[in-house]
């Protein structure tokens, strides 16, 4: 059951795991829900929320990366397509085929990414999501109305995935659970327990919310923590030089839908420093991203620099009638990515490889670093399976992929739900008649977004929310959507939770300057 209390009752009542999961993000819970699925007895902690870090902060697609094939990286291109087509199929709740356009200003443009998109259909083979076009330029401009006309004489449009990153966090926290594993949200590592042969045995966790600290033995202990993978490897007593993640730091605009007139998404594969943009309608917003800035240290809440917003403005102005500006921006995040540095210049982080690297400790941590969202199932089921080489674990094949994720129902019941009722899938239905038992569950919190107070208490009681923050940056997504909007409905949201969870007057204080101190940072 998807329940704080049922899961600590759970974690006090199991002497030992057979594998602990140090991380709630893309990675941490993919190994959840693969060794759960698996039989083996898992517990999953996350020091905040369920994808707090970089697994709420991403482009959100799901894509084989027409960057990567540019590259020459065609093993990744080609797991990273068959893993969007398994994702369709497992979470299609989640899951929008979206139409991409790639504009063309010099007459050879189209026809080569036109050659190279090919290759991304053939590489997708039976999982492919539809063939890529070459098109003129009126009709480049009937697919988007405000694309600058001058100089335009064509295009290539191709389709990708898109999706809800922090939704699908939650909906494989649920699956974890519902495999048998205990994932708990608000708990943190706070030491790494070993035996006589200095040997990792396990955890010490701390409940941030009653200050409880418990020991958890297990056999394996997973180390998922993505740019902070350090922290714990430095508690396990690494000896060797810490891993080299050298954090890569992407940050995305959302303006009104206004800028981006029509469906289709528009792809920029080479700006002006060799970046990659992207354009994307999403939540009926539009999505502007990303950057790929080196930074020294990784924080919980990266700050967008100035430089990043700018270069994203000029960008979008060379291909937009309407040219955006710092005033028009509603919300501006930013996440951190955990690469791994090979011998060399560590400052390019756009040749640094995005696949994925498994590290193993002399105390018997094993810690995963890099990867993306696409390969995450992959990713997992590689860990899984290392875990059980070297640790001896009962031999067993992974299960998922053709496990249904938490919420994943058929297209058709897909197009039965609208606005914000289609992330919860199969959900939804229970959560309509659930608003539908007390009138006042009916009440928008704010007169330009559909989202309503049962929502919030759904949100408490089914969705392991425990603060203002969980609700409206990840259970809702309006803090990344439009961060006033959200500043404006923060206190609201505060009284619902305060009752909801029994917190006192100061608890809900508290509540409402956290999150509006933390919102005002998405704010230009």
């Amino acid at each position: 059951m998807f329940n704080r209390k049922e899961q600590i009752k759970q974690l006090k009542t199991t002497s030992k795991f057979n594998i602990v999961v140090i991380g709630g993000g893309a990675s941490g819970l993919g190994i959840a829900v693969d060794a759960a699925s698996r039989g083996f007895k898992v517990a999953l902690f996350e020091a905040h929320d369920f994808a707090k870090g970089t697994s709420s902060r991403s482009t959100k697609l799901v894509h084989g990366g027409v960057r990567y094939l540019a590259q020459g990286n065609i093993k990744l291109v080609i797991e990273a397509l068959r893993e969007r087509g398994l994702l369709e199929k497992n979470a299609n709740h989640l899951f929008k085929r979206q139409t991409f356009l790639i504009p063309s200003y010099k007459w050879w443009f189209k026809y080569y990414y036109g050659f190279g998109l090919t290759i991304y259909d053939w590489l997708s083979a039976r999982l492919s999501l539809g063939g890529s076009r070459i098109i003129s330029a009126k009709k480049a401009s009937q697919k988007i109305k405000n694309l600058i006309p001058k100089g335009l004489n064509g295009g290539v449009t191709y389709l990708d995935g898109q999706f809800d990153d922090a939704r699908l966090a939650l909906n494989l926290a649920q699956t974890a659970i519902e495999q048998g594993a205990v994932a708990l949200n608000h708990f943190r590592v706070n030491d790494i327990l070993k035996d006589y042969d200095k040997k990792v045995s396990g955890v010490t966790v701390l409940d941030t919310e009653t200050d409880e600290e418990l020991n958890i033995n297990a056999d394996v202990v997973i180390n998922a923590t993505g740019v902070f993978a350090n922290k714990i490897l430095k508690l396990a007593g690494r000896k060797k030089k810490s891993l080299k993640i050298v954090p890569s730091q992407g940050i995305h605009l959302v303006l009104d839908r206004s800028f981006l007139e029509g469906e289709t998404a528009l792809m920029v594969p080479k700006t002006s420093d060799g970046r990659v943009l992207f354009v994307i309608p999403w939540y009926n917003k539009v999505v502007l991203g990303t950057t790929d800035t080196p930074i020294d240290k990784p924080s919980y809440e990266p700050k967008p620099l100035a430089e990043e917003i700018d270069f994203i403005l000029e960008t979008a102005t060379q291909y937009f009638t309407k040219a955006p500006t710092r005033n028009d921006i509603k919300s501006v995040f930013a996440g951190l990515r955990p690469l791994v540095a090979p011998e060399g210049d560590k400052s390019n982080t756009k040749e640094i490889s995005r696949g994925h690297k498994i590290i193993h400790s002399e105390s018997g941590l094993i810690t995963i670093v890099g990867g993306k969202w696409t390969t995450y199932r992959e990713m997992s089921e590689d860990v899984v399976n290392d875990a059980i080489e070297s640790h001896n674990l009962k031999k067993s094949s992974t299960k998922t992929k053709s496990l249904s994720i938490h919420g994943n129902i058929s297209t058709n019941e897909k197009l039965g739900l609208n606005g914000v009722y289609r992330v919860y899938g199969s959900d939804a239905k229970q959560l309509m008649k659930f608003i539908e038992t007390d009138a006042s569950y009916k009440n928008k919190l704010h007169h330009n977004y559909e989202y309503t107070v049962g929502q919030v208490i759904w949100a408490a009681r089914f969705e392991m929310a425990r603060t203002v923050e969980d609700v409206l940056a990840r259970r809702f997504r309006l803090l990344f959507l439009d961060a006033q909007g959200s500043i404006d409905i923060a206190e609201k949201v505060a009284s619902i939770l305060q009752k909801e969870l029994n917190k006192t007057g100061d608890w809900k204080q508290n509540q409402v300057e956290k999150f509006t101190t933390l919102a005002k940072g998405y704010l230009i």
